[in-house]
């Protein structure tokens, strides 16, 4: 008993020692954070994951000291429970012993196995180079595994999936746009461009994904590598800044002058399509002088193209928050209920959010650890946006429905009097006549008599759906 005793006291005394260790390796290593600002290497995840090894290194020899005290029911050789750094081990008997990788790295896959090898004579395994106890964790890296491998083409296939509808419905709005000129109007030409850039930047993200990518971010022609990265920046640029001529333009319009002339497009042309210049050549210099060697699609200069991309994104939810609050304050005017109010509010909101882009403002940052949750929710709020965005503005819109609508009919009935009896159409024409003599004789009009709460004249109008 006094030697079980002693053992729990030295147990108990080398946890404490281990924790403290620990404890003063993380204060340590926030002291060296704070004393040296230009050392990236060290950051709030390099923290973290240490925090999580500790806490998991503590638990394990919490268990260790628990399985002292149970004896042994089997004769055979057995490997010992211990840490290897990273996991776990329970005791266990000659063989490959698994268990899921852990998630203290990003590009670790935890749907995998890390394997460590239990003798024949009740050892762990030892590596035949360095001699010393070994866990296999070369499944653990997510480019390495099948996976990994099949989740990085489910989301390189969703990509492309969503630049495709998104291309094809902006095309066909763009379209519907300039072939009917009854829809001409500034709001409308702010559509016409911000469609546009949608489709440019589509373009551009489909051929960087196919030709950069697929060489490992390599690319052999330096000249045309700067020219391709310059012209994609630039146009990703010009997406996020018509969102912002969207905002100005719906603020200055409802919150500002409700009342005012219309605004001077020359500006937002400016803003749109001028000012990303500006972002767009600097990166492609800075990246030149520090990339010069290869092709790098993500580089620590993104921030260049990012930072005026965020202010652009922030001001859009200014915006946003702030004709929502207009638009509450002049329906609670109207006496309208309280649900009808929200429901409203909520509407608007809903609608405005992918035309602003207020949604990449909704998830700034990357969770913690592997989110496969994450990155299908944001390459479905990129790389769908245009699709969302013309269904809502183009297609849903009421004015163009009936425009199409009136466009539909007019066909149809051409295409019917083209194939229709010359004799019907004389018996019509006559009836028709007939029927404007008497109108004119006796003004029907003006005994107020109407069919069905319908005037002769709003029945035989072209757009009548009598006629």
């Amino acid at each position: 008993m006094k030697i079980r005793a002693h053992m729990d006291l030295s147990y108990t005394v080398l946890l404490l020692v281990l924790c403290s260790l620990n404890k003063m390796l993380v204060e340590a290593t926030a002291k060296d954070v704070h004393k040296e600002p230009a050392n990236h290497s060290v950051n709030h995840g390099d923290l973290l994951r240490q925090s999580k090894i500790t806490m998991a290194q503590y638990r394990c020899f919490q268990r260790i000291t628990e399985s002292q005290h149970k004896t042994k029911t089997t004769a055979e050789p057995m490997c010992n429970m211990t840490w290897d750094g990273w996991l776990c081990w329970d005791e266990t008997k000659a063989g490959v012993k698994e268990q899921n990788c852990p998630d203290y790295y990003d590009d670790f896959d935890t749907h995998v196995m890390a394997q460590k090898v239990c003798t024949e004579t009740g050892e762990w395994a030892r590596h035949p180079e360095s001699n010393r106890t070994w866990t296999n964790y070369t499944n653990c890296k997510a480019n390495f595994t099948h996976h990994g491998e099949q989740a990085t083409m489910t989301h390189f296939y969703l990509v492309m999936i969503g630049h495709g509808l998104s291309l094809l419905s902006l095309l066909i709005s763009l379209g519907i746009f300039f072939h009917f000129k009854s829809l001409s109007c500034q709001r409308i030409t702010l559509h016409k461009n911000l469609f546009l850039s949608f489709m440019l930047n589509s373009i551009a993200t489909v051929i960087v994904l196919t030709t950069l990518a697929k060489q490992g971010h390599k690319y052999a022609d330096s000249i045309s590598c700067t020219l391709m990265e310059f012209i994609h920046m630039y146009l990703m640029s010009c997406n996020y800044f018509w969102m912002l001529c969207e905002g100005i333009y719906l603020h200055t319009l409802i919150v500002v002058a409700v009342f005012a002339e219309e605004q001077h497009l020359l500006w937002y042309y400016l803003l749109g399509w001028g000012f990303p210049i500006m972002p767009a050549v600097i990166y492609s210099i800075a990246r030149n002088f520090y990339y010069s060697d290869k092709c790098n699609i993500n580089t620590s200069l993104l921030y260049i193209i990012h930072g005026p991309i965020c202010a652009a994104l922030v001001v859009n939810l200014f915006f946003l928050l702030n004709i929502v609050r207009v638009l509450i304050t002049k329906l609670r005017v109207t006496h309208q209920a309280e649900s009808s109010l929200y429901m409203r509010a909520v509407r608007a909101t809903l609608i405005l959010i992918p035309l602003l882009g207020i949604q990449f403002v909704l998830l700034p940052y990357k969770p913690d650890g592997h989110s496969e949750i994450y990155h299908y929710i944001m390459n479905i709020l990129m790389h769908y946006q245009g699709l969302l965005v013309s269904t809502i503005f183009c297609f849903f819109n009421g004015e163009v429905q009936s425009i199409l609508r009136r466009y539909w009919n007019q066909q149809r009935m051409q295409f019917a009097g083209t194939f229709a009896n010359a004799d019907i159409f004389r018996s019509a024409s006559y009836v028709a006549s007939s029927l404007t003599e008497v109108h004119r004789c006796y003004s029907i009009e003006s005994h107020t008599e109407h069919m069905n709460g319908k005037s002769y004249s709003d029945i035989f109008r072209s757009d009548s759906p009598f006629v």
